[in-house]
């Protein structure tokens, strides 16, 4: 007699079905829809949990879960994150050499470990020769060769002679991620964290982004932040694999991962980032969930809509044809 397994059929909500079938096909339908979720990320395979919305003080957040057979390719294997693979000290993060005008926007990174790592667009590094900010997303797999990544400048008055040690710094707010990504431009960077800094009234001789982050004045309220959405994250089940952000009446950006463990692996660096725009820019939350859904149907809806919102107001990172990450900003 075959062997009879469990299954759980997804439907259009998070409930599932229970049905029994024999162990081939249970296998055959496992790798079928293990490829269909994780080749996209929309409403196919992931649900927004409205009910499960943590506020404090100027921000709002709701995680991104998936639902169905898109929990069966929660995890994406192999790949570890920046953060992760920095603190483990299995990569190490040089400039690639010492004349700014050809090794400004390059850092080498040397992986001799056993994982991929995944590195995004919008992760600062600090130190070196200039403070610097990843302006692309890839996955750099072990190799016993150097490798590059292209960074932007985030520190437009100093190239010293010599090279500091590098150390990671979270991400970016999402205003200069959406700048970053949408232009690939040095001079628009800057002028954006010249805004900021202005915005913020943080002096800062180098006109180096950290220093807002680095003010004595700011860091209590940003780690009361982070320690409430710390917690929440911590006691919540393991299953998310992105975060909707809001602050006043606006979504202020989204970002979801094709497994739970390059999301939990980002969550605290991201965390950074949205906390610093909505203690800078924002106040308190009084968005309608209706109009989250508008601004996630132009996400979520299918691979085609999102093609079309992300060009213009976000990224979508492939990996193997695979989506691994996308992002979105405010329009």
């Amino acid at each position: 007699m075959l062997p009879y397994y469990l299954y759980l059929e997804p439907s259009a909500s998070p409930a599932f079905k229970i049905t029994f079938m024999p162990k081939y096909l249970f296998t055959l339908l496992f790798i079928v829809m293990y490829q269909i979720a994780s080749a996209q990320l929309t409403y196919q395979t992931l649900y927004v949990d409205y009910d499960s919305a943590w506020t404090y003080k100027n921000l709002k957040v709701i995680p991104i879960r998936p639902k169905g057979w898109g929990a069966a390719a929660k995890v994406y294997p192999g790949v570890i994150t920046l953060s992760q693979a920095l603190q483990q000290g299995i990569v190490k993060i040089t400039e690639r050499g010492t004349a700014s005008t050809e090794n400004v926007h390059w850092l080498r990174i040397n992986n001799t470990s056993n994982e991929s790592v995944f590195v995004a667009s919008g992760e600062i590094i600090l130190g070196g020769r200039q403070d610097r900010m990843v302006s692309k997303d890839t996955i750099l797999p072990p190799s016993k060769k150097d490798q590059y990544i292209s960074v932007m400048c985030v520190e437009e008055g100093r190239w010293s002679d010599k090279e500091k040690k590098f150390a990671y710094n979270n991400y970016a707010n999402p205003a200069l991620r959406k700048i970053l990504d949408s232009s690939k431009n040095q001079v628009l960077i800057w002028k954006e964290i010249l805004a900021q800094l202005d915005y913020s009234g943080t002096k800062a001789p180098s006109l180096a982004y950290s220093a807002h982050r680095a003010d004595k004045k700011f860091t209590p309220e940003q780690d009361a932040y982070f320690r409430f959405f710390n917690e929440k994250f911590k006691n919540a089940d393991s299953t998310i694999t992105g975060i909707v952000c809001m602050s006043g009446d606006k979504v202020i950006g989204c970002d979801i991962f094709a497994g739970n463990n390059l999301f939990y692996g980002e969550l605290q660096p991201l965390l950074h980032g949205y906390i610093e725009q909505a203690i800078t820019f924002g106040s308190t939350p009084v968005i309608k969930d209706e109009k989250i859904k508008e601004y996630l149907n132009k996400i979520l809806t299918d691979e085609a809509t999102q093609e079309a919102y992300c060009k213009k107001n976000g990224k979508i990172y492939k990996y193997h044809d695979k989506v691994v990450h996308v992002t979105g900003y405010a329009q």
